[in-house]
């Protein structure tokens, strides 16, 4: 009987020039809307030096999110957003140019938020086929339902969501910069933007907001900002 030994294969080291180009890449990305806003202005300033800084710290392990923006917005719903810095925003569209070809293959089809030609007006429009379609082209009734998940975001479990993140990483990304991806995913997701953060319109902005729609209050370990592209 004759047994054969297999190695793990393992995907060839990241290619430091692709990684610079596609560091570039999410740059031009971040700042489509971004580009008029004093932080991307600063970082613009002096462009080439930042992107090669900011290279240097992700490819020798020394990136670590920086201090966000915390602030109020009463449109369509009073809510608390988290503004990550710039370079910190560089980094997250560089990870989801990465990871997101790979979550849009798990979608339903009819799942719109944050998606690439699924916007508010796409949404809406097929609400409208929907109702179309299932009242007989309103010759009938159909229903709605309408419901929201009462402080979804600020109860999420970290170490269940990284556990869950990690292991989709693994089986599903399999570059060369998979290490890179699973660093700066670890590091992103467990950071917690209200540690050091600069409050933005004074604390009375907070009032009226529910304890549970706060990442100030929410249990040890849990919740994700709203405002990042990550999230």
């Amino acid at each position: 009987m004759q047994l054969e030994i297999f190695a793990e294969k393992k995907p060839p080291p990241p290619d430091k020039e692709k990684f610079t180009e596609d560091l570039f890449e999410a740059y031009y990305s971040c700042r489509k809307n971004k580009r008029n806003t004093s932080n991307a202005l600063k970082f613009e300033v002096h462009l080439e030096r930042n992107l090669f800084a900011l290279r240097d710290e992700i490819w020798e392990g020394r990136y670590q999110p920086g201090r966000s923006i915390a602030f109020i917005v009463e449109r369509p719903v009073k809510r608390e957003v988290f503004a990550a810095d710039f370079k910190d925003r560089v980094v997250h569209h560089f990870l989801i140019g990465k990871l997101n070809p790979h979550f849009e293959q798990l979608f339903i089809p009819n799942s719109f938020a944050c998606r690439v030609g699924k916007g508010t007006h796409f949404g809406i429009n097929k609400v409208y086929d929907f109702i179309k379609s299932e009242s007989g082209n309103y010759q009938s009734n159909c229903y709605i339902l309408k419901l929201d998940i009462r402080g979804f975001f600020m109860h999420i479990d970290k170490a269940l969501l990284w556990a869950r993140l990690q292991a989709f990483v693994k089986e599903k990304y399999k570059k060369a910069d998979q290490s890179l991806a699973l660093e700066l995913s670890e590091k992103i997701q467990k950071n917690d933007p209200t540690q050091f953060c600069i409050r933005k319109g004074g604390m009375e902005s907070w009032q009226g907001l529910p304890d549970d729609k706060s990442l100030f209050h929410s249990p040890a370990f849990c919740g994700l900002p709203i405002g990042n592209l990550t999230g």
